[in-house]
Formats: structure tokens, C-alpha cells, sequence
């Protein structure tokens, strides 16, 4: 035996972590911290392009219309070669919307009991399928079915993908990798305008989900072929083949039964995963949440996510269709999709950076997200009291990067305020909060206003002011005790259902012991 597997021997012996750190730095991963950021938003640019890309002319379409003369348009896209009423079509978004939010609990629960990292390469799978399928639809079930499993799949990637980040970012660049990745979400919507609208009308609306797919393969490989970097809070990928160890009261039953018996260890490792029922998983969930809920850290961020992403939303749907009323826009959905792409991408930029440069803290993000959004508010009110349009959009752009500028800060938080263990579940219910109570009902609700008030300009000025309490909640965080529990769990890592590796030791020297004993 050389020297180099003596000593590894002895280290493996009288620390096992220090012998995992070693076969980690000997075996690194492919992945560094900023091959796993560009990677990273990569994916979140074409997950975020599938959405443009429904939402856009030539993938979405429209329905035959006929004038009252009898002259017909002929229908295009999706809504036309399935005859989809308006209903129908927006139901396709809600299908998408349905299956991820679904799906984002599960995955977090499922990152204790399994490979982080795996699982984001097993969402991606699901994604890439599903979109394959969106292609191959043959009417309006089969697309929303198919929706809806893409949702599934994008869950694994919103739950998992942030925390990788976090961990691995520069200390003092958190924030601002955060927020480069929070850029790509009004950027992949741009670009999947574009791309859709190019490939839906030369080459048919079935051929804009392949190209997604064919995009998006590659990296639902990755997550299988390479190996990953290790998500703190979990178990590292080497731990979830060890031999599980076993404590000497059961070592010795297990031995006193293989002797008189025949009972072999397989027998006892099928008994021993039986056990493993339905409710225990339940019962972990629970218990997450209630450390979630219990977090006023937590709620309170979610709380002002909410009342954001309940304004931020409706300006999305109807954002187009205010500003041609109001100001007789000929090109809204140009002007507002490109004041969204810019505002979206300096916003997230700049918000990041500015936490950075403060000392990326708990109190400081609360402090940047309050101020943010009460400045971006003012500026949003101003915006539709002018009775210019050139007026209205520079007001309303500044408005924009301010409101962008939040996503890098409130995630930060949602990642800082709870142990490393419970990260993907905090993503997990942030993401179905905000949907929930925020960007959902709120555009339904503002046009049920519009609907009684039949003033755009009214509608605009009422829901900007929900703004206003997204910003005092966000206030109120500062003066909460804020402790930042990232790095809370590091030496304690989630390995489910495997006794400890010092447990382990001890046991085997309590065999040793009853060994000797029994020779003398």
C-alpha cells in the first residue's frame, strides 16, 4: 500500500468528512461557480422564451374572422387551427400556471430525500418532453395537458436553481448574482416575442416548441452526465450511494437472525424502507412549513411580493392596452414590451449591485426594497397623470428599473432568512405565493374595475396605489430581528433516513468490545 492510500486511510478512519473533502478536491466538479451562473440563466432565458413564445402572434395565433359582409380572415397559430375561444385560450395559461405551482412544494420536499441536482436534470427531462408534445398536440386538451406538465417541469429549476447560486456566488456578489439571474425573466419574455413570431410564421407554430426543445436537451443532460456542485444543507452527491450504517443494537439482531434464521440484509433493508410511509413525508412537510410560517422574516417579505406582484402583473396584461387608450398608442405592445426588456434588465442589474455595495444584509434588502418601490410608486402615479405620452414613458420607464430592481433583494431575503435545509422550500412557496394572491386575480379584478369605472386612467392611478402597502410591509422587515441563517446547517447535512457517520463508529466499536469479550 503507498503512503498516499496510508494516510488517506487514517484520515478516512479518524474523520470521514475530512476523507469527503479530500475526494472532493481531487474529484472536482465541471461546474464552477460561474460556468453554473451562465448555465443557470441559459435555462431560465428559454424557460421564460417558452412563455413569450405562447403568448406571441405567430405561436398563439387567433380565430377566423369573418366581417358582416361575409369576408373572412383565416385563423392562424394555435387559437386558429383549434377553433380556441378567447376563454380557451387564456385557460392554456392557467394550465401552465397549475401545473407549476403544483409541482414547486413537491420538488422542495423531494431535494431532502434526493440529489438536488439531479432532480433540476429530471424537471428538465419532463420540460423538454412536454414542449415536444405542445408540438405534436392535436387539439385543445391535449395542449393544455401538455401545458401543464411543462409547468411541472420548470418547478424543479424555480425551487432548486436560486439556492445553487446563493451558494455558490462570491460572498460579497450575492445579491448581484442574484439579480443577473432574476434578468433573464423580462429578457427571455422579449426574446420569445421574437421567436416565436419568426418561426410561427415561417415555418408553423408546432416547429416554435421543437426548437425549444432541441435548445433545452443538452442542459436536462447535464443535469444527469455531471457532476454536480454541493448544495449546502444536503446531502453531497457521494452520500447517496454509501452503505447505510447501522447501530449495534440492530447489528447485533441482524447477525443473531442471519445465523438461525437465514434472514439476509436485503430482507432488512426492504423492512427498513417499508417503514418509510406516506404520512412520515407528510409530517416533514408540515413541519417545514410551520419553521416557514412561524418565520416573520419570511412572511413579511412574502407579504410585500405579494401586494408587488399583484401591481406588477395586472401591468403586464393590461399595461398595452391602458396606454393606447389613454395615450392612443399605435404600437403598445412594442413600446411597453421594450420599456419592460430595458427597465427589467438595468432594474435587476442595478438593485443587486446597490445591496452589494451596502453590505448585502437582511436589514439593508428591506431597506433598498421600501425605499424601491415607494419611489418606483411615485413615479408609476406620475406617469399616468401626465397628458403627454412622451411624458407618460419616461416617467413610467424610471418607474420600471425601480420596480425591477427589487428581484435581486427580495430573493435574497427569501434565501438569507431560513436554514440552508429549508431554501428550496422557501423559493418553492414564495413563487406559489406570488402567483396565488398576486399577478392571478389581479387581472381579473382590474378589469372587473375598468368594467364600473370605464376609465383607464382611473383603473391605472387605483392600482398603483396597491404599491403603497407592498412598500410599508417591506418597512416593517427592517425593525424585525434579522438573523442570516445561510450558513446555519453547514455541518449539519441532510442525509434522510442514514444514521450519522460517527453513530456508525461507535457502533463498530461496540462490536469490537463484544468481539473481544466474548474471546476472553
Amino acid at each position: 500500500m503507498s503512503k498516499k492510500e496510508e494516510s488517506a486511510e487514517r484520515l478516512e478512519g479518524s474523520n470521514p468528512s475530512v476523507m469527503t473533502s479530500v475526494n472532493e478536491a481531487s474529484n472536482p466538479s465541471w461546474f464552477t461557480p460561474l460556468r453554473l451562473l451562465i448555465i443557470f440563466c441559459v435555462i431560465h432565458l428559454i424557460n421564460y422564451m417558452d412563455r413569450g413564445a405562447m403568448a406571441s402572434n405567430g405561436v398563439n395565433g387567433h380565430r377566423t374572422i369573418c366581417t358582416p359582409d361575409g369576408t373572412c380572415t383565416p385563423g392562424s397559430g394555435i387559437q386558429g387551427q383549434f377553433n380556441l375561444s378567447n376563454f380557451e385560450d387564456g385557460v392554456l395559461s392557467s394550465a401552465f400556471m397549475v401545473g407549476l405551482l403544483l409541482a414547486c412544494p413537491i420538488f422542495a420536499s423531494l431535494a431532502k430525500r434526493a440529489n438536488p441536482f439531479r432532480l433540476i436534470g429530471v424537471g428538465l427531462s419532463v420540460w423538454t418532453v412536454a414542449v415536444v408534445g405542445c408540438g405534436f398536440s392535436v387539439n385543445f386538451w391535449s395542449i393544455a395537458v401538455c401545458r401543464m406538465i411543462v409547468g411541472v417541469g420548470e418547478a424543479s429549476f424555480i425551487s432548486l436553481a436560486a439556492p445553487f447560486i446563493d451558494d455558490n456566488a462570491p460572498v460579497e456578489k450575492k445579491a448581484g448574482w442574484l439579480g443577473i439571474f432574476y434578468m433573464c425573466i423580462p429578457t427571455g419574455y422579449a426574446i420569445g416575442y421574437l421567436y416565436g413570431g419568426f418561426v410561427g410564421q415561417h415555418f408553423g407554430w408546432r416547429y416554435a416548441f421543437w426548437g425549444e426543445a432541441i435548445l433545452m436537451v443538452s442542459f436536462a443532460v447535464l443535469g444527469f452526465i455531471i457532476k454536480p456542485l454541493k448544495l449546502k444543507g444536503f446531502a453531497p452527491p457521494e452520500t447517496t450511494n454509501a452503505p447505510i450504517p447501522v447501530d449495534a443494537t440492530a447489528s447485533s439482531v441482524k447477525d443473531d437472525l442471519q445465523a438461525k434464521v437465514g434472514v439476509s440484509p436485503k430482507d432488512f433493508q426492504e423492512a427498513e424502507n417499508s417503514s418509510n410511509s406516506v404520512l412520515s413525508e407528510v409530517l416533514r412537510f408540515l413541519k417545514d412549513m410551520k419553521a416557514l410560517l412561524v418565520n416573520m422574516v419570511f412572511v413579511v417579505n412574502v407579504l410585500g411580493y405579494v401586494a408587488y406582484n399583484f401591481v406588477m402583473g395586472a401591468y403586464s396584461y393590461w399595461g398595452p392596452k391602458a396606454g393606447y387608450s389613454i395615450y392612443q398608442m399605435k404600437n403598445a405592445d412594442m413600446i411597453f414590451g421594450g420599456i419592460t426588456v430595458v427597465g427589467g434588465i438595468v432594474g435587476s442589474l442595478a438593485g443587486g449591485y446597490i445591496l452589494d455595495c451596502l453590505n448585502n444584509t437582511i436589514s439593508n434588502a428591506f431597506k433598498l426594497l421600501s425605499t424601491a418601490i415607494l419611489i418606483g410608486a411615485a413615479f408609476f402615479f406620475g406617469s399616468f397623470c401626465f397628458k403627454s405620452m412622451y411624458g407618460f414613458l419616461v416617467l413610467f420607464s424610471i418607474g420600471e428599473v425601480l420596480a425591477f430592481s427589487i428581484q435581486g433583494p427580495v430573493n435574497f431575503i427569501c434565501l438569507h432568512c431560513v436554514t440552508p435545509n429549508l431554501r428550496p422550500l422557501s423559493m418553492a412557496i414564495s413563487t406559489v405565493s406570488i402567483h396565488i394572491f398576486g399577478d392571478v386575480p389581479s387581472a381579473p379584478l382590474v378589469g372587473i374595475l375598468q368594467d364600473h369605472i370605464n376609465n383607464w386612467r382611473t383603473t391605472s392611478l387605483i392600482l398603483t396605489g396597491f404599491l403603497v402597502p407592498a412598500a410599508i410591509i417591506w418597512f416593517i422587515g427592517v425593525f424585525l430581528h434579522s438573523e442570516d441563517k445561510s450558513n446555519e446547517d453547514c455541518e449539519k447535512q441532510v442525509v434522510p433516513n442514514r444514521p450519522t457517520a460517527g453513530s456508525a463508529l461507535e457502533a463498530e466499536k461496540v462490536q469490537q468490545t463484544n468481539k473481544a469479550s466474548a474471546e476472553a
